[in-house]
This record gives C-alpha cells, structure tokens and sequence, in this order.
C-alpha cells in the first residue's frame, strides 16, 4: 500500500516574503574575496611545477601563475592569465564544480590541509579587471577577410566568436533569445550571477570588435545551414540543449508542473523576484545542478516545504557534493531511490506527486513494491535536457545519443561546419568545457580557412 501525506488546495503566489527578505536570500552566494582576504589565500599557493590543478582545469588556465601575480599585487597580469585561456573566466570563477575540478586536484588536499580557494581568487581578479577603467587586455590581429557564422551565444559560442575576432576574422553571432549568453543568462540560479555580470561579460568579449549579434534567429535545418555556408567562410553551431526531457508519467500535463529551466530563467529575468509565484509545497523531480538550482530558489522565494526526489543512489546524482550540501544548508530535503509513477491532481491543478521506492537487482533499478507521496501544488521536472536533433538528421551530420559528433577540434562530417558546447557528444555539460569546445574549434576553423586561402 502507498504511503500518504494529506493533500491541500494549491496555495501559489507571489510575495511571500518581505523586502528584506528577498534581499537576504537572492544575494551573491558566495561573496567576493576582498584584497586582504584574496592575498592571503594567493600565499598559500605551493607555486607548483607541473601542477595538477592547472592540468584538472578544462581550459589548462595557468593557476600558479595567476595566484602568484595576485600575490605580487597585480590583478591585472592574473586576470590576463586567466582570461588567455579562458575569456569566460568570471563566469565559470562563479559557477563550475571547481570542488571537483582544480581544486581536487590542489596538491594542498594530500597534506590534510585544505586546497587553495583557485575559483574565488579567480574571481577576485576578473572582477578586478572589469571594474577598472581599461578592461579590454586583447587586440585584434590583422584582418583576414573571412567571415564566421556562430550559431548560439551560450559559453561555446561567445568563446569561439572572441577567439575568432582576436585572430583577426569577423564574427557574426545568431541566437534565438533576446539576450546573448545562453545559459550564462538564462540557466542558471540567481543567487550564483547577480548584479547582471552575465551581461557585463557579454559586453567584455563585444569590445573586441569584430563581433555582431543577431538576436531572434532560430536555426531550422538545412534551409539555415545553407544560408549561412552561402553567405559565410565557415559555421559553428553551438546550439546548446533546447528540448526538456518528459517525465512520461499521467499528469505531467496538469497545471502547476512546468520545466524547471524555464521557472529558472523567468526567475533570471524578472524585474524583481518577488514578483513570482511559488507554492506552498515544491517537488523538484532530477538530481543535477538544475535541479539544485531550481529546487533551492524555490525555497528562497518562500516555499515552505520542498523535496528534491532522484531515482538512483546519491553517487550518480549531477549535482556536486557541494552542491547538494547546498540544497540542504537552504532547507531542500533530498531523497533517493524513488522513481515518479504519477502526478496527482484535482480540478485540472497538480496535488501531489506518487513515487515508487526503487532498488538494483542485478544492475538492475526494480521497484521493491514501496510507494510515498508528497504533497504538490507545483511540480519542477529537472531529468535533463536534450538536443532537437530532427533539423541536425536532415542536414546529414553524425550524431551519437541526440548529440552532434566531432573530431577534437570540434569538425563535424560536414565541411565547413564545426561544433561545441552541450550539443557536442561525449561531454560533460560543464560551462567550462563549452569554453575549451569553442576556443579549440576557432583555432582549428582559423588554420583551416588561411590555410585554404594560401593555397589558393
């Protein structure tokens, strides 16, 4: 027999809280260093020769030598280090797993000692350039007259449109949101980019010049892959991970069950939080970073109770450690090993959600015959994203899981065409990792075009 919580009419509005409130809860989650703080930590650095940490980086930032520049009191040369490697470096200093990236890896770790904070002093000397009255560290080459197409201003594709604008070549961006920056601007929680530094970040890499956005394109298959080979040298599509994966399971259709990536991105750009409806009791169905992000802001913006319910073990959850730490420091109660069976409902509107207790056999996830549910005016889905891969068929690229399959330097089987970012098979869904498919696949569409235009 299942187990039964008490069910409740659907209690979903805005302002739950005070003003105070808001502000409390939707400030900068982890703070900025100030100088005295960030020097200090730089001296911890053991300056390592071959480091490991700079090998854990995605983007192979020269971390010693960041930190010793901070260390030595100039921002600006650690800032140049960082943004050479990565020109996204703010943004990943706020946002990637760095407890299980360069960090980990921090050689501080086998001395029973705790590692090097690489990812606040990171942040500490991007945003220090940035404030300053000469942001700009890069200059463009000599114009090569070629013109590139990059599909989707997310990380992957804002990385290889400044590399590409830095080697000289000029860039034209086409992004079907109003706003560039992909996830950076709509993905991601607010309490992690506040102050609109996703925008600011945006404006840095434009400054280069070289670089134009067309907003409000959507790319449609292979009438658009041909008007972009007509009109430009070479194409990257880095066009992220639109389509929201379905749970499968009756009720998904009620009201009150949406999407958490788009409960995140109206949270994102909303003229105040507080003007957003949230329920009294939120369950969050997924176990990564959006999941985590959704089911956290959930609470900030005055939820009373809310779980966050994954089917498999806490060791194959996307979210960090850390990251579920966070969720529960927040007042998120995780659950394991229970697989959603049916969204209850009365009057059109979500109730409640059953979950059936799963359990492996023989590898094997089996119900063990356990069924709980919770309460529910809202519901968030978070099981991941994937790819619209129906235009990418048409057109004849490789695709392997719903993702676009590359070379390392991001070449598609079809020529002139590269690819980076989340749509890209094999990789990790890391910001940082998007970075690195941009930045590869620049250089290699730069070599390749002048490579051609020499020969020819």
């Amino acid at each position: 027999m299942p187990e039964t919580s008490s069910t409740a009419a659907p209690d979903i509005r805005a302002g739950r809280l005070s003003a105070a409130q808001y502000a409390q809860h939707f400030a900068d989650a982890t703070p900025p260093m100030n100088a005295s703080q960030a020097m200090l930590e730089s001296e911890r650095c053991l300056y390592c020769f071959d480091a490991p940490c700079q090998t854990a980086c995605p983007t192979d930032i020269d971390v010693p030598s960041f930190i010793k520049s901070i260390s030595d009191g100039n921002l600006r040369g650690a800032a140049r280090t960082i943004l050479e490697a990565n020109p996204l470096g703010g943004m990943c200093a706020r946002v990637c797993p760095t407890e299980v990236l360069c960090e980990q890896s921090c050689v501080r770790n086998t001395q029973t000692d705790t590692p090097i904070q690489i990812g606040r002093l990171q942040r500490h000397a991007v945003d220090a350039l940035m404030a300053s009255s000469k942001p700009q560290l890069f200059t463009r080459e000599a114009p090569t007259g070629k013109r590139i197409a990059v599909v989707g201003s997310g990380p992957a594709g804002l990385a290889c449109a400044h590399r590409l604008a830095r080697l000289g070549n000029d860039v034209v961006i086409f992004d079907a949101q109003p706003k560039a920056g992909g996830l950076n601007e709509y993905g991601l929680a607010s309490y992690k980019t506040t102050d609109d530094f996703a925008q600011k970040e945006v404006q840095w890499l434009l400054d280069i010049g070289g670089i134009s956005i067309q907003n409000g394109w959507r790319f449609e298959g292979a009438a658009s892959l041909d008007k972009l080979q007509a009109e430009f040298d070479a194409v990257f599509l880095g066009l992220g991970l639109s389509k929201v994966q379905a749970l499968g399971v009756p009720g998904e259709d009620l009201a009150g069950v949406r999407n958490a990536v788009d409960f995140i991105a109206e949270l994102r750009q909303i003229e105040h939080v507080s003007q957003l409806p949230i329920g009294h009791n939120v369950v969050v169905i997924g176990g990564g970073m959006t999941a985590v992000d959704a089911a956290v802001q959930a609470k900030l913006l005055g939820a009373k109770v809310v779980h966050m319910v994954y089917r498999r073990g806490v060791e194959t959850m996307g979210a960090s450690a850390a990251e579920q730490e966070w969720a529960q420091t927040n007042g998120v109660v995780l659950h394991q090993w229970m697989a959603p069976v049916e969204i209850l409902g009365a009057n059109g509107h979500a109730t409640g959600v059953r979950f059936a207790q799963q359990a492996l056999v023989n590898g094997q996830m089996q119900p063990t015959g356990r069924e709980l549910t919770w309460p529910a005016d809202m519901v968030f889905k978070a099981i991941g994203q994937k790819l619209d891969d129906n235009p990418l068929q048409a057109i004849g690229l490789t695709l392997q899981g719903g993702r676009i399959v590359t070379a390392e330097d991001g070449k598609t089987n079809l020529k002139g065409v590269w690819a980076g970012g989340d749509c890209r098979a094999g990789g990790r869904d890391l910001t940082v990792e998007a970075v690195e498919h941009g930045k590869r696949a620049a250089e290699s569409m730069h070599k390749e075009l002048n490579l051609e235009a020499t020969h020819g």
